[in-house]
């Protein structure tokens, strides 16, 4: 399957869990699941920062539509589109896995460590700047930051479980062509 094909697939399938299944479930009133930014943790190493961009707005900008929120998920997954390219070259060497495998995982982040702090600090930054525009609206510092940690914590299950119930094939890619 062409990396367009599978993106799109990703991204349809994504959008339907989030917003059929996991905004459906209540939780608690702190707690909002969310998985579908893995959508942006997910694309390729080697993708051009405007296009990684342009991306996650589209990503934000369709859920915001299912949500009636003003753009809050599209400044989200936009901030973390553009910290990602700085995390991953931060976590990974330069002979590193970007050159060896297509796209992140734990396998090709060096392990189970690696990859949790490259997943868990992107959706910090996406939670916290998600609740702080909502923050703005009510007023609250300590809703904010409860529901901000809260969500970080069920968001980095969500991921891990996705990651291991649906690995993701990846070819050990060599220099040689």
């Amino acid at each position: 399957m062409s990396n367009l094909v599978k993106n799109i697939v990703r991204f349809i399938l994504l959008m339907l869990v989030q917003v059929y299944v996991l905004d459906k479930i209540q939780l608690h009133q702190m707690v909002t699941p969310y998985l579908y930014f893995i959508f942006i943790l997910w694309l390729p190493f080697h993708m051009n920062r405007a296009l990684l961009m342009l991306l996650a707005f589209i990503l934000g900008f369709t859920l915001d539509g299912f949500r009636h929120h003003p753009g809050f998920h599209a400044a989200a997954c936009v901030l973390i589109a553009y910290i990602r390219p700085f995390l991953v070259n931060l976590l990974i060497p330069q002979e590193g896995a970007e050159t060896n495998y297509e796209e992140p995982s734990i396998q090709s982040m060096g392990g189970l460590v690696p990859y949790l702090f490259y997943a868990g600090l992107l959706s910090l930054l996406h939670h916290t700047w998600l609740f702080l525009l909502e923050a703005w609206q009510f007023g609250d510092a300590w809703y904010f930051l409860v529901k901000t940690l809260l969500s970080t914590a069920i968001s980095i299950l969500l991921i891990l479980a996705t990651e291991f119930l649906f690995s993701r094939k990846q070819k050990f890619r060599t220099n040689t062509i």
